[in-house]
């Protein structure tokens, strides 16, 4: 556990750390915002690069409080906790890898984003995907708090409800996580983007009616 807190806390702070270094490098004014047609809307500072490391350190701080609040609501052990705190890596990991993403397109002063390389939402969905098999492994080993895993009003009625409707919704994000990963490997842009926050609705709304039809058995 104690090299999993030290991963958790370098990269909840490294994106501060990389900025702060590249900083006196980056010209004076960056590419602040973007549109829906991948074109530069803005041009800022290139102070607003802190920014970002600022949420992923608010981000961080507020993953380990919802660790801390899941282990409180556990009556034995620290299932909960670790679940969150293996998420929270996760997460923190993908907020570095955008990070990078950024000063990339900070240094070069990019005006469209389509002539980068890699694709931000190849990047973002492939990220996201991998986080959902993640998650769906690690569900089940949630015991029942009402900030972590699989909430409803209906999977909260009782342990076997919750046990259930937390296996039910790991198998579910896996196989989701998989197809996310996938489509982001053979598409690109607002097609990605389409396809995986569709997969992504569906396969919570089949938890969430799933949820409700165990929790009428039981």
């Amino acid at each position: 556990m104690k090299n999993k807190k030290l991963a958790y806390y370098v990269l909840m702070f490294l994106p501060l750390v990389v900025v702060l270094i590249a900083l006196p490098f980056l010209p004076d004014k960056i590419p602040a915002h973007f549109g829906f047609d991948n074109q530069v809307t803005r041009w800022g500072s290139k102070y607003e690069t802190l920014l970002f490391p600022g949420a992923t350190i608010l981000m961080g701080l507020f993953l380990r409080a919802m660790g801390r609040f899941a282990a409180k609501e556990e009556k034995t052990g620290k299932n909960n906790e670790k679940v969150i705190f293996i998420t929270g890596i996760l997460v923190l990991l993908m907020f570095n890898i955008l990070n990078i993403y950024m000063l990339y397109v900070d240094f070069k002063g990019i005006e469209d984003l389509s002539s980068v390389p890699i694709d931000l939402n190849k990047i973002l969905f492939s990220l996201l995907g991998i986080l959902m098999i993640v998650i769906g492994n690690v569900m089940p080993k949630l015991r029942m708090n009402s900030v972590a895993g699989l909430r409803t009003v209906w999977s909260l009625k009782n342990e076997t409800t919750w046990k259930k409707s937390q296996r039910f919704g790991g198998i579910s994000f896996i196989f989701a996580g998989i197809a996310v990963v996938v489509i982001s490997i053979f598409t690109e842009g607002w097609v990605c983007f389409g396809w995986s926050m569709g997969i992504l609705l569906v396969t919570l709304g089949i938890d969430v009616i799933y949820s409700y039809q165990i929790a009428k058995e039981y």
